[in-house]
């Protein structure tokens, strides 16, 4: 995690980290504007930046936009934390603590990780319940077709829902599906209020996408993970659960036993 540390030990990119985390998906125009840095610096510490994995992008027609992303942090705070002295782990704490906690803009959530692994492994992996319920404590019914049901099954409660579907399926590259109904049963299994549970079920169904990209040569398979679509409450949980999720399927992938039990984002 050397690059990690290199680019959050410059004050500009750490700027650039802090105006993402303030409104993510930005443009490069943007963030130049926002930050009054010259267009040629930014891009270079934006390249620091991607390099250590602490920002994604996606393009959405020609614009190119900039996104926050937290799992190289949990990633270290989680795995790793033991080998770093007690400075740098009070820095890489803190940042955590406001990525996770710090109330979340409008726009998807974009996290990627690198995992060493084979594209059919990570798709068995994102489909077969006997790895889900291992890293995330959650399981899917349903032939992975797209239009088919799911059924969730998470702290021992099935949701069903005929919106609950699967919406994307290109096996081994692609997959999306709309984010579970916010029931009675599972607000009461997750230790929601109804308050809460109200307001979750107002803001509308949610989508999450997974895309997967074999990297040639390195043995290693790209994951993006972006959930869009959620409302103000659901982005609050599912902003601290993506990360842990993504890592624990990371060591699950790599070591073979599960980082924790494997929180739900929501």
């Amino acid at each position: 995690m050397d690059e990690v540390f290199k680019a959050l030990a410059d004050p500009s990119r750490r700027r650039l980290l802090d105006s993402l985390n303030a409104r993510n998906g930005q443009t490069l125009r943007e963030l130049c504007a926002g930050l009054d840095m010259a267009r040629q610096s930014v891009s270079k510490h934006l390249a620091v930046l991607e390099a250590a994995n602490l920002v994604t992008t996606v393009w959405r027609g020609r614009e190119k936009l900039h996104h926050l992303n937290a799992v190289p942090i949990n990633a270290i705070a989680e795995r790793w934390i033991s080998r770093y002295d007690r400075a740098r782990v009070q820095v890489l704490a803190d940042l955590k603590t406001a990525l996770e906690e710090a109330p979340m803009p409008d726009g998807p959530f974009v996290y990627t990780i690198y995992i060493d692994t084979t594209p059919e492994r990570l798709w068995q992996a994102l489909t077969d319940p006997a790895f889900t319920s291992r890293y995330w404590g959650a399981a899917f019914e349903t032939d992975w077709r797209p239009g088919s049901a799911m059924a969730w099954t998470e702290r021992g409660v099935t949701i069903t829902d005929p919106d609950q579907v699967v919406l994307e399926s290109e096996p081994h590259r692609r997959l999306s599906y709309t984010w579970h109904t916010f029931t009675p049963e599972w607000a009461e299994a997750a230790g929601v209020g109804e308050d809460v549970r109200a307001d979750l079920a107002a803001e509308g169904r949610s989508k999450v996408t997974f895309e997967i990209e074999q990297l040639d040569g390195k043995g290693t398979v790209k994951l993006t993970v972006t959930h869009a679509d959620a409302g103000p409450t659901l982005r609050g949980m599912v902003g601290g659960g993506w990360p842990e999720i993504v890592s624990a399927l990371k060591t699950l992938l790599e070591t073979g036993r599960p980082l924790g039990e494997g929180a739900p984002a929501a």
